[in-house]
């Protein structure tokens, strides 16, 4: 399968990379794949409980996330085990690929959190982005990831966000 493939494949995985190295890597169920976004579903992947003072994720949490192939953002909606609405958590990244089974994403240290109710709009890790070091490595990519994260917020605040994902 091409990295612009349209074709489904069912069972995706999930490999989040982090400054050359893999982060996290987690099966998925391929829910839809357009040749520009892929939808995926999968249960919280991480070690017991991550609680970020605004949200936490726990086992029992479904992930349903969106990767573009064209855009600089991944959003992964966050519910609980029942099914509630937790928010938005989404990942600023470089335009995803696909290849074969293979959904790689790779984290460029910004995020943005948008809770269900929408009054929370947090920017995170803007720390880590800075120490990166990616503005002198790769200075388009440092801009087209703060052009990201701005748009995310603009539409998380205005109301446009959940037009993303339908």
């Amino acid at each position: 399968m091409s990295a612009n493939s349209a074709e489904a494949v069912g069972q995706v995985e999930v490999v989040l990379v982090k400054s050359g190295r893999t982060k996290i890597r987690y099966p998925a169920e391929l829910l839809h794949d357009d040749g520009t976004r892929v939808a995926v579903r999968a249960p919280w992947a991480g070690d017991g409980v991550r609680d970020f003072g605004f949200v936490r994720f726990e086992p029992g949490d479904v992930f349903t996330e969106y990767y573009w192939r064209d855009r600089w953002y991944a959003v992964k909606e966050v519910r609980d085990g029942r099914g509630t609405l937790k928010g938005w958590y989404c990942d600023i990244t470089r335009p995803a690929t696909l290849v074969g089974t293979e959904l790689v994403v790779e984290d460029l240290d910004l995020d943005l959190w948008r809770s269900a109710d929408g009054t929370a709009v947090l920017r995170l890790d803007e720390d880590e982005f800075a120490a990166s070091g990616l503005a002198a490595s790769d200075p388009r990519a440092a801009a087209a990831a703060e052009n990201a994260l701005d748009t995310l917020e603009r539409l998380a605040r205005e109301g446009d966000f959940e037009a993303l994902l339908a």
